[in-house]
């Protein structure tokens, strides 16, 4: 490896490793929005300067037409698989939330988005995929990196269930990335699947509040 790589290679590992895991070990529990967003510009700034990376990629509107379809098909066919799960496992939290504190739960629809969803995909997706391109020896381990950074980075909510999900979901909004070249259409469909986590019930595996536990 020779030190133009090598010096990505230690960047990587530090944004992607090191930084998760220093923030599962703070002794004082904070938010992780404002440090998310810290990051986020970090990488924007660093795209920003890379020669060759069209902005256009940080949103990107032409495919959404064309990708909606099996975007939403995809999205019907996991939230259904998703609800039976609830149901059968965790019958009293199905749809708790929407249920209980209705005007908080719109909110949460609203702002998820904007505060959550883009700027993660700008930093494991936008970011990861032009930065570490010379890393990875073909685009389906790049998706993979993709994928296992954006899980890993789950380790703050401290249950095993955040991580196992992301993988999954990291999968396909990498892959979505690499295919459209689109940040919208895949923090689209990234907004999709973490809004109805916290819409059917399981919430508590990717917000602060599960920090609660030991």
């Amino acid at each position: 490896m020779d030190l133009s790589k090598l010096g990505l290679a230690v960047e990587f590992v530090l944004i992607f490793a090191a930084l998760p895991v220093g923030f599962r070990f703070l002794p004082v529990r904070i938010s992780p929005i404002p440090a998310l967003w810290a990051a986020a510009l970090y990488c924007y700034l660093i795209l920003r300067t890379t020669q060759g990376f069209s902005r256009n990629r940080l949103w990107n509107p032409a495919p959404l037409l064309g990708s909606l379809g099996s975007v939403l098909l995809g999205f019907v066919v996991a939230a259904a698989a998703i609800t039976l799960a609830v149901w059968m496992w965790q019958r009293q939290a199905l749809f708790a939330f929407v249920r209980t504190r209705p005007l908080l739960w719109a909110l949460v629809m609203l702002l998820y988005p904007v505060f959550s969803v883009y700027p993660q995909g700008i930093i494991y997706r936008a970011f990861l995929f032009e930065r570490y391109r010379s890393l990875f020896p073909s685009v389906a381990i790049m998706i993979l990196a993709s994928a296992a950074a954006f899980a890993f980075s789950h380790i703050i909510f401290r249950n095993p269930w955040s991580v196992i999900l992301t993988l999954v979901g990291g999968l396909l909004f990498a892959w979505r990335y690499q295919h459209t070249g689109s940040l919208l259409v895949s923090s689209l469909e990234h907004a999709l699947y973490g809004g109805y986590m916290f819409t059917v019930g399981l919430g508590g595996l990717f917000y602060h509040g599960a920090m609660n536990n030991p």
